[in-house]
């Protein structure tokens, strides 16, 4: 299934990790607020996880999205985690660790097994309140969550979580299915696989304005090649191209914050908002099919969709190509 032909053309969706309560506790009232606001705005694509707040993104992407007929918006979700002792109350962030520490306080556990996501894709039709998903993503097999053990969760996923998909896909509950990773070999083993055929991959900051290379030069050629659309998450790189000091979900170092701050130099001289650029630069190549920002509070929605349609002057294009600060080879905005 093609991606793009399922958004209908619509290129800016909704990451639900922070109304999962990503970094701190939002508010039951802001997060609501935040998804109504999304679709108030016409965004009708809404990407969520099991892991984000242990459930707590898709109960509340569920509670406002019901209101709603099914048919007029798109969901994905991704397996790989099963959710335990399922309960709907906040976390003690003292009595937990890592970036979802505010999520509820139930135990997430790692299963990529045929099984396991069978029951993955069952509990979050349960939590979100439909009957199918339209895009289901493999969750994290991948360098970043497991190290030099990241080739075994990949072998599980083969023989498990891709083959249920596949299944899940011939019989209609899910529409499309793909991996959502944050590195780029986890696509490119997939690419090589002949018994099961991805729609797409959710890569998330690894083709954005800031760090964009090694994908380029490694695997959009070969979605180019397979009809294997990509759907990029993280376009603010965790937030350190927002104004925040995030990079790949951690503070971000000096030379990271030394290295935005150049781009965000030239975004000055031209007159534009760093964001603006960062929306528009991933959707100027062919592969990719939509650009899925976190948001959490209703006033970046509003400010996130402005930007994605504030035109970024030539010039400024046009500067980053000769400051060596793009690859050569990077398709741009308005073919500079």
């Amino acid at each position: 299934m093609s991606i793009r032909s399922l958004l209908s053309g619509e290129t800016l969706g909704f990451g639900a990790a922070p109304v999962g309560n990503m970094f701190r506790a939002v508010p039951e009232e802001d997060a609501a607020a935040t998804i109504q606001a999304a679709w108030d705005n016409g965004i009708r694509y809404y990407d969520t996880a099991p892991i984000y707040g242990a459930g707590l993104s898709e109960i509340r992407l569920g509670r406002v999205l019901s209101r709603y007929e099914r048919s007029e918006y798109v969901l994905s979700t991704k397996v790989g985690r099963v959710v335990e002792y399922e309960t709907e109350e906040p976390a003690d962030p003292d009595e937990r660790g890592g970036i979802f520490a505010h999520g509820r306080p139930n135990r997430v556990r790692n299963d990529y097994g045929y099984d396991g996501t069978m029951r993955s894709i069952e509990q979050s039709l349960r939590r979100l309140g439909t009957d199918h998903i339209d895009i289901a993503w493999v969750h994290d097999i991948s360098p970043d969550f497991y190290g030099d053990d990241w080739l075994d969760a990949f072998a599980a996923a083969r023989t498990g979580a891709f083959r249920a998909l596949t299944s899940l896909r011939e019989q209609g509950v899910v529409g499309a299915w793909g991996i959502g990773v944050n590195t780029v070999e986890p696509c490119e083993l997939t690419l090589g696989l002949d018994e099961h055929t991805p729609d797409a991959f959710l890569l998330a900051g690894r083709y954005t304005l800031f760090d964009h290379s090694y994908s380029l030069q490694r695997l959009l050629p070969r979605c180019a090649e397979r009809d294997v659309e990509l759907v990029v998450g993280g376009p603010f790189n965790s937030g350190v191209l927002a104004g925040g000091k995030h990079f790949e979900y951690q503070e971000a170092s000096q030379r990271v914050l030394d290295d935005v701050d150049r781009l965000r130099k030239i975004a000055e001289r031209h007159d534009i908002d760093i964001r603006a650029a960062a929306l528009r630069f991933p959707l100027a190549h062919p592969a990719v099919a939509a650009t899925i920002p976190g948001m959490s509070r209703p006033e970046r929605v509003s400010q996130n969709l402005e930007l994605s349609r504030t035109p970024v002057p030539t010039g400024f294009w046009q500067e980053l190509r000769d400051e060596r600060l793009v690859d050569p080879a990077a398709p741009l905005p308005d073919g500079v």
